[in-house]
């Protein structure tokens, strides 16, 4: 058995006139939580649902679990598991029936009581759909998703409207579907959900993967750090001249520099000159999210 769970080389797929996926390679380890990054468009949805096997492709190889996904077989689909970004349930099951009844689809299903909890939702097992709170009709859909126990699990942006604590509640539940030794294929927007539980990313940008790599190695590239601070009304004039900055909409300027010891000395001097305070000044190394930002631009969707 291979140690890789998807090996894709050379994968295209072309609507028209435009190649959403221009002949990207990728190999996702069994047991990694791998997470594929870019703007809408970028053609990711699209590989992913090659992957899946929901997508015919024009050209390349593609191996999931050791099947060609293009073929459809059941023997595939039933080792898989996919968790859409929205999933329609009859809103007058409980939890349980609603896992039980998918469940059904599958000839080895993984215990509904081990699959409630571990997505946490032990407690609101006669609950209506109906009933369920946000975060737990997200957690819902992962367990849909897990119910015939795969050993591949595809997750498209598990956590989106998600408040803070609903987001590092889902954060452990990946964490523990890993231990359990599943594979899991994450699609999010959100970086900083990237870079706490992938064990690798790759980014892709107009049907290209531009990056690939932990994403420590990747962040580790970045030679620069961001300095960051408040700009205050009527002082556009403290940062002029300074080509790198960079002053967003609520007034908050960051400037990429390799040399921020050198910065901090020009701005702290013209603030000290002008008798400006420079409010929420920090020094940071770049995160995920400056490197995505580096690559695919301000996060704007392809054409």
């Amino acid at each position: 058995m291979s140690e890789y769970a998807i090996e894709v080389r050379g994968l295209r797929k072309r609507y028209g006139d435009i190649e959403a996926v221009a002949g990207i390679d990728l190999a996702i380890r069994r047991g990694e939580v791998f997470a594929l990054l870019g703007p809408n468009g970028a053609g990711k949805t699209t590989a992913v649902e090659i992957m899946e096997g929901h997508r015919e492709r024009d050209g390349g190889e593609v191996s999931v679990l050791g099947f060609d996904p293009g073929r459809r077989e059941r023997a595939f689909k039933e080792r898989m598991g996919i968790v859409l970004q929205e999933t329609s349930v009859d809103p007058y099951l409980s939890v349980e029936e609603t896992v039980e009844l998918f469940r059904g689809y599958y000839p080895h299903p993984r215990p509904v009581d081990e699959v409630l909890a571990l997505v946490g939702l032990t407690e609101q097992r006669r609950q209506r759909v109906r009933k369920l709170s946000g975060g737990q009709q997200r957690r819902l859909d992962v367990a849909i998703g897990l119910a015939g126990d795969p050993e591949l699990l595809f997750l498209d942006e598990p956590t989106t409207g998600f408040d803070p604590a609903a987001r590092r509640g889902a954060w452990e539940m990946i964490k523990g579907l890993q231990a359990l030794g599943k594979t899991i294929l994450l699609t999010t927007h959100y970086m900083d959900e990237a870079e706490q539980l992938a064990d690798r990313v790759a980014i892709i940008r107009r049907g290209e993967i531009v990056a690939e790599g932990a994403p420590q190695t990747l962040i580790s590239r970045e030679r620069s750090s961001l300095v960051r601070f408040r700009l205050p009304a009527g002082a556009d004039g403290l940062v002029a001249g300074i080509d790198a900055a960079r002053v967003d909409s609520d007034g908050v300027v960051t400037i990429e520099t390799a040399s921020p010891t050198a910065l901090l000395h020009e701005l702290t001097g013209r603030a000290q000159a002008q008798g400006i305070e420079l409010a929420e000044l920090s020094v940071s190394r770049a995160t995920l999210e400056d490197v995505y930002l580096r690559l695919v631009g301000e996060g704007k969707a392809e054409p």
